[in-house]
């Protein structure tokens, strides 16, 4: 009896403590693998907040718009020391002939609108090259795709930042017409010569007017003075003939024009 008795104090007195050993292991075993997951989970997510200031910074406006003015520069600087006119001394590449030599020509003269190089040289040089016609197709293509790729690098890398700058009055009343008459301004522009090319495309790009109204604004305002100066690079040899007087002519009648237009249109540019 009594040893039935101790028997039955002991398994009692042994019970308690495997449970309390089987508690310790299952809390164990709840507990660790949570510790070991959540250990690194802050580190983790300092990680994750320094690359997403890293990636926002990086694409904010600003640095966009550094990122364009560095693309610009270094194009500028490219054609400056490539010396593009050595084309004109030396000849044309002669392993180029007929159609690859006017693609070729057609996307350098889109890039060196890009880096500023003035559109009058490379009509000229379009005519001197490869005669009127082919050489008003040339210099047409190469000005949609200079226009389209300008255009494109401001709107994607410099509108966002240089849109809260528009506090001039001018340049309001400039953003403001490109934005509402878009096809008509740039054809007004590209018609009659006075604003660069290059700042055409800059300021329609910070303006909110649509891509196929400025590349077919561009286009079609373009044909007429890059035809006069084609024909003035494919006839310069003969200065006295009456193709290249009758191009000259062409020529300073539409500046002549442009200005007139740009001083009695100065009061709206103000603002008035």
């Amino acid at each position: 009896m009594l040893d039935a008795t101790t028997r039955s104090g002991g398994t009692a007195t042994a019970i308690p403590q495997a449970a309390a050993t089987d508690l310790t292991v299952a809390a164990g075993l709840l507990v660790g693998p949570k510790a070991s997951v959540a250990a690194p989970a802050v580190p983790t997510a300092a990680r994750t907040g320094l690359a997403a200031r890293c990636l926002r910074a990086l694409l904010s406006p600003w640095s966009r718009l550094s990122l364009l003015v560095v693309l610009l520069a270094a194009a500028a600087s490219g054609v400056l020391l490539f010396d593009p006119q050595r084309l004109l001394a030396d000849g044309w590449p002669p392993q180029l002939g007929g159609a690859a030599a006017a693609v070729a020509f057609a996307a350098a003269y889109g890039l060196c609108t890009v880096a500023f190089v003035p559109r009058p040289l490379l009509n000229l040089a379009a005519g001197a090259v490869f005669g009127s016609q082919l050489g008003l197709g040339t210099a047409l293509a190469g000005t949609v795709l200079g226009a389209g790729a300008a255009f494109g690098l401001g709107r994607i890398l410099g509108q966002d930042a240089l849109r809260p700058l528009l506090r001039a009055r001018w340049l309001k009343a400039a953003d403001g017409q490109l934005s509402r008459h878009g096809f008509r301004s740039m054809m007004v522009a590209r018609l009659f010569p006075g604003v660069p090319f290059w700042a055409a495309n800059y300021c329609a790009a910070v303006s909110r007017m649509g891509w196929i109204p400025f590349l077919v604004a561009t286009a079609l305002g373009s044909v007429p003075n890059t035809a006069a100066y084609a024909v003035a690079g494919a006839r310069a040899s003969s200065p006295t003939s009456p193709a290249f007087l009758i191009a000259m002519a062409l020529i300073a009648l539409p500046a002549l024009a442009g200005t007139v237009v740009a001083w009695r249109k100065r009061h709206h540019l103000r603002g008035r």
